[in-house]
């Protein structure tokens, strides 16, 4: 069957659901995928075909996107911060809006210290957070927490697949036991996290691949107490940081300033609420 056939194929079946331009980008990272047939290798030859037996991969995948699967898991991988990763459906997709903040972490260390830096990564998942720091801030010792036993598995895989090393650690953050046991005789000048914090009246904004694909664990918080994560982080950061150390977090994008109020109630200073690239409020930042 000729690729541009195949192509056509996933466009009749998927343009309604997700969009041609949308459709078109799957195609061509299963064609990579499968087939190590990039987009200009096809642009510059209409006429590239692929046996019979080759074709179950992405016919298996066509069917997974038909059921709004996400492409990432259907790969098994995709890329964050520049760097390769493996995830599947015990580990959130990265999204590019926590590389806008790794890079504020970076761009606040990097080339401003020669001492070694010691940083947090809570609520690690997939491990890009933690990884990506480790691969370019050279002086920083990382350590990543997680409650979930197949998301510290993940990551592991991704530490080895960029060459880094990280210290992977499972427990929750929520429980003071856990908290004491891990971190007993360690303090950090960074931590961050990008924990759960989408609260169940805001499902209806969540598209279906991810409402019905990602892991609940780390995407969801109760009405009710939907900054019970930031509570603990914060608790914990205010003993555990050492003398001008910071705290960072991804924070919901409408309650800004409700994390702001506090994180601020713990005694922390120069607390700023930062927009990403979407001019949404999903960053803070402040100092012990």
């Amino acid at each position: 069957m000729l690729v541009k056939d195949l192509e056509n194929i996933f466009h009749e079946t998927l343009d309604v659901i997700y969009g041609k331009e949308e459709v078109s980008s799957f195609f061509f990272l299963c064609t990579e995928a499968f087939y190590n047939i990039s987009r200009l290798d096809i642009a510059l030859n209409r006429k590239i075909s692929i046996t019979k037996e080759e074709q179950q991969p992405i016919f298996n995948a066509l069917e997974a996107l038909k059921k709004e699967q996400p492409i990432q898991y259907i790969l098994g991988e995709t890329e964050f911060f520049g760097l390769p990763f493996k995830v599947n459906e015990n580990t959130l997709i990265p999204r590019p809006e926590t590389e806008e903040l790794v890079q504020l972490i970076i761009d606040s260390k990097k080339s401003k210290t020669s001492t070694q830096l010691s940083i947090l990564d809570i609520g690690t998942g997939s491990g890009c957070i933690a990884i990506a720091l480790a691969k370019n801030l050279n002086n920083a010792q990382l350590y990543a927490l997680d409650v979930s036993e197949k998301a510290i598995e993940k990551a592991k895989e991704n530490a080895t697949l960029n060459n880094v090393d990280i210290n992977f650690l499972e427990g929750s953050i929520l429980k003071d036991d856990d908290c004491n046991t891990l971190f007993k005789n360690l303090e950090f000048n960074i931590i961050v996290s990008n924990p759960p914090y989408v609260r169940n009246l805001e499902k209806v904004e969540i598209q279906n691949n991810v409402l019905n694909n990602e892991p609940h664990l780390a995407l969801f918080v109760e009405d009710n107490d939907p900054l019970i994560f930031y509570r603990a982080i914060t608790k914990f950061a205010k003993n555990k940081l050492k003398q001008n150390g910071q705290l960072f977090f991804e924070i919901n994008e409408y309650l800004g300033e409700e994390t702001k109020d506090l994180v601020e109630s713990f005694g922390f200073k120069n607390v700023e609420i930062l927009k990403d690239i979407f001019n949404k409020n999903r960053m803070l930042k402040a100092n012990i």
